[in-house]
Parts: C-alpha cells; structure tokens; sequence
C-alpha cells in the first residue's frame, strides 16, 4: 500500500500506560487496514481526539490530574505541535469537540466543561469560560460529585451538549460565538444509576442515543433543536438476557444511514449491535447481537467516513481492530488489526 494514496486515521493512548501518544496511520481504501505511520508524545496521556473542520488542525486532551488540552498541525498527515498543551483549568478531560472559533473539553475529574479559543492558525488561545457541573449519584464510589464525560455540539450547531455520568443528566448550554463564555439553558435527569457516557445523534437530528456506563442500557431521547430540550424515551438493554458479567459500556456510532446502533462494551469485551429498522424503529431500536470486538477492554468505537468499517481501540490489550459491516444485517466482522499499546480513541481525517 502506497502510504501518499491512502487516507490518515490517528490514535489516542494512554503514555502513563505505555503508549505512543498520538499514532499517525495511513488507511488502505480497499480494504480499511491500519499502518502506523509517525508518532509522538508532545502531550501526556492523550486519550480522546478531535480534527478542526477541513481536518488542518488535531486537538488533543491531556487526561491528567492539572488537565489540558493541545493543537496539532496536519503536515503531509503527521501531527506537529502548534505551541504548548494549554491548561483547562479543570481536572482529567476526557473529551473535546471544536464549536466554532473555540475548543471545548469535558473535564471528568472537576465536573466541568471549558471553552477555549481558536487561534487563526487554529492553536489554543486563552480560556475564556468554565462552567462547572453540580449534583451526585447514588453510586458512592464513583458518583460523589459530577464527571463530565462527552462535550459536543448538537447537530444544528446551537447548542452545546454535556454528557456527565456523576449526576446521571445530559445537559444542554449556549455558547457565545463572540466571547466565548458558556450559559446553561437546562438539564435531563435520566434514570439514577445508568452512569451516562457518551451519546450519539441519529441523522435525522431528533432523536439521540444516551449510553450508560454503569448499566448496560442505551436510553433513546427525542431532541428539540428548536427549544434545546432532550426528552427520554425509554431504555434498550445493550447486552443479552442472562449475561451475568460486570460491564461497562463506553461508546456509543449510529450507522450514517440511520438504521443501526452499536456499542463498545468492557469487561464483556463486545460490540452490541442494534437495529433501527424493520422489527425496531428509531425510537426503539432492538438488540439484534453482540460479537467479540477482538481485544481487552474495548474503550472507543468509531465509524470510518465510508461507513463500511467499525474501528474499535481496545485499551488494555493495546489494539486497534477493524471490522466490515454486513450492509443488511448491520453485524460487523472481524477484518484486521494493528497492535497500539494503550490505545484510547481513533478519529480519520
């Protein structure tokens, strides 16, 4: 495979745990086969990734106990640091999705969600707000305040969505797009207990899909871009009856075509599958499946940009592996893999 005529995949690892940093690949097109390219360590423990508009710019998290985040130029497809991490002013980020001319991070450890500016060139400027989460669950081990998971726009780009599994709530904000400050507009209780995680958009941009980590459970929600409300719907288990294994669910692909949902499960080391269509519907999707996701501890999924491939980052046994999914059933098969200790996260340009 010539790597100037294959695309660019990155991954996220944990370097306290091993790994390489951020691992730059090329993509085979015919066949979605991973080669490592480049690597580098410029940032500790970048665990999630995320690509600028027109894929120019990598930005990174730094999963650390001070929390920061960092700005990468795509040059011929490796990552060059452009500056410094900038700190978050929040603890243990552990997601980030640009809005506009900022940068936002979900910050676990504090509870918090920080904006940050874009600079021209698409490094990180100052931060210019932190709006900090507040409540607890009913776990005391892991729920005694707020941990902000996922930060991501909504699909009409106004507003601002925080997923936080310590208070068991999705929580919807405004960002200024001039002054970068973050204004909280309301708040979803979901059922206590099911430790939210991450959650999708179905295409049709009303309907959204909210994975528990603590219960193995995918709670469908109806959402109001109009309004900026999320409304639960009911809950769909993501592992089958009878399964007696502690699991935590971490990551949630709807298919581009609306009409499947999958899941990364740890500790039962599988990808749920979920139909959308035919028995089920978008508000009740219908667990059709689950196959083994060929590693430890898968910690991410991701689509790649064709749709046909599922990736997924298997953190503890340090892989990254592919699979094709069946375009009826939506059930994928194992295709390959690539070894990256302490993987975290894979995002294509």
């Amino acid at each position: 495979m010539g790597s100037e005529n294959a695309g660019r995949a990155y991954i996220g690892s944990f370097t306290s745990a091993g790994g390489q940093g951020i691992v730059t690949a090329a993509v085979d097109r015919e066949t979605g086969a991973l080669t490592a390219l480049a690597a580098t360590d410029a940032v500790a423990d970048p665990s999630f990734l995320a690509l600028a508009p027109g894929g120019a710019v990598l930005y990174s998290v730094s999963e650390s106990a001070e929390g920061a985040a960092a700005a990468f130029s795509v040059v011929a497809g490796r990552a060059v640091p452009l500056g410094p991490p900038v700190p978050v002013q929040g603890a243990g980020p552990t997601h980030l999705a640009p809005a506009g001319r900022h940068l936002l991070t979900a910050n676990y450890g504090s509870g918090s969600v920080t904006a940050l500016r874009v600079r021209p060139d698409g490094g990180l400027g100052d931060v210019t707000s932190v709006l900090p989460h507040d409540g607890a669950g009913p776990d005391p081990e892991r729920r005694r305040g707020p941990h902000a998971h996922q930060v991501l726009a909504d699909p009409s780009g106004r507003w601002v969505i925080s997923v936080d599994l310590g208070t068991d709530s999705v929580r919807i904000c405004v960002l200024d797009p001039d002054s970068g400050v973050l204004r909280p507009h309301g708040e979803t209780a979901l059922r206590p207990g099911t430790g939210p995680r991450h959650l999708a958009f179905h295409p049709d941009g009303r309907h959204a899909y909210v994975l528990g980590e603590l219960e193995p459970t995918l709670t469908v929600c109806r959402w109001d871009a109009e309004a900026g409300r999320l409304e639960p719907l009911g809950e769909t288990p993501v592992l089958p009856e009878g399964v007696e294994v502690t699991a935590y669910p971490s990551a949630v692909v709807v298919s581009h075509d609306g009409r499947f949902v999958w899941a990364a499960i740890r500790g039962h080391d599988s990808l749920a599958v979920l139909a959308l269509d035919g028995s089920g519907s978008v508000d009740k999707p219908v667990l059709v499946t689950t196959v083994d996701c060929g590693g430890h501890w898968p910690r991410d999924l991701t689509l790649d940009p064709t749709g046909r491939r599922l990736y997924a980052a298997n953190e503890r046994s340090g892989d990254v592996t592919w699979f094709d999914i069946d375009e009826r059933s939506g059930i994928p098969r194992h295709a390959g893999s690539i070894g990256a200790p302490a993987a975290s996260c894979v995002i294509f340009a």
